[in-house]
């Protein structure tokens, strides 16, 4: 059934929803990560990093929600369950327990470069489906390289 009428024709819109949902995966697991580093890190840089991985947060958040709303906007149920987020996220997996602060910068390092050239994949694929979503993904993807520079730049090897 379809509820919301997208502007794409069916093949452009399925093929853009795609895209968008497997995004928005990668970006609701992007937000847990951060935070499970956020709540277990320990070490000297500890309340740098700390507070870094809340603007993480933030960024994985907000782009979450718009991913979410583009994706409802072209005719595509959103989805964003636990389960569908730990059955289909991209990232790599994030250790469980403390963390000293150089492991976390280097695990962080480790998830934007996988998710960063996850979506400079996803702008070529829009480019050919939906130049709006592709704006988008520009957008988010400008964002994260931002992020991966600041922890690289926390990297101590």
């Amino acid at each position: 059934m379809t509820i919301i009428t997208s502007p794409l024709a069916e093949q452009e819109r399925d093929a853009t929803g795609v895209l968008l949902q497997n995004t928005l995966v990668d970006l609701l697991d992007l937000s847990l990560v951060a935070k499970q580093a956020h709540w277990n890190i320990y070490g000297p840089r500890f309340r740098t990093i700390h507070l870094q991985l809340d603007e993480v947060v933030t960024t994985a958040r907000d782009y979450a929600d718009q991913v979410a709303e583009r994706a409802a906007a072209v005719g595509i149920s959103p989805d964003g369950r636990a389960t569908t987020v730990a059955e289909h996220s991209g990232l790599p997996t994030f250790v469980s327990g403390w963390i000293n602060d150089e492991k976390v910068v280097e695990a962080l390092v480790q998830v934007f470069s996988t998710l960063i050239g996850r979506m400079r994949t996803r702008i070529d694929e829009a480019g050919r489906t939906d130049a709006v979503t592709q704006d988008l993904f520009i957008s988010l993807t400008a964002a994260l390289e931002k992020q991966s520079w600041m922890f690289q730049a926390e990297n101590r090897g």
